[in-house]
């Protein structure tokens, strides 16, 4: 059966993207106790690639996969994990890239670069690093791994912002507020 990338963002409603969020089947990672565990010679560049042994993956649906076995622990580490094994798995700054905003119903829905919605919210929640010069904001997705917005999610978040907020720059979702400035 050949994979179809959800509608854009713009086009579902509220519901819509709540009802793909839901339907999203995800590998049950937090279930597993693997036993052993090992290195994947796989990195996470900075812009989202994925390599393995310093080879690009060119497989949008291997990168897919392997993104619904991501988790990263209390240190900081990310692991691919399965029922036997858990590997880690480098990563330059967030394993997901956030490529699309959209406000709907007063709620922020994203889409990362694996074609997965996140709703922000509390279990979502947006989170602001950087420096003034070069602020950079983070969605959580799941399991401790978080997207960075790109430029130009960023700058429809600031729209958003300042279209419901004004100059204070807070952005609401699911009943959270967030600033967008650190």
């Amino acid at each position: 059966m050949p994979y179809e990338p959800p509608p854009y963002l713009a086009e579902l409603s509220l519901a819509q993207i709540a009802q793909a969020v839901a339907q999203r089947k995800l590998p049950p990672v937090e279930q597993w106790d693997p036993q052993s565990s090992g290195d994947s010679f796989m990195r996470i560049a900075e812009d989202g690639t994925w390599y393995h042994k310093g080879d690009p993956i060119r497989r949008q649906a291997m990168v897919r996969a392997f993104a619904g076995l991501l988790t990263r622990d209390d240190e900081g580490q990310h692991w691919l994990v399965t029922p036997f094994e858990k590997q880690s798995i480098e990563v330059e700054d967030a394993p997901f890239i956030a490529v699309d905003c959209v406000s709907k119903d007063g709620d922020l829905a994203f889409r990362i670069n694996t074609d997965e919605l996140v709703v922000a919210g509390p279990d979502n929640p947006l989170r602001v690093a950087g420096d003034p010069e070069t602020p950079s904001i983070y969605l959580h997705v799941r399991r401790g791994c978080e997207a960075r917005l790109n430029r130009s999610t960023y700058t429809q978040l600031a729209e958003i912002a300042i279209e419901t907020g004004g100059d204070d720059w807070i952005v609401s979702s699911q009943g959270a507020l967030f600033s967008l400035l650190e």
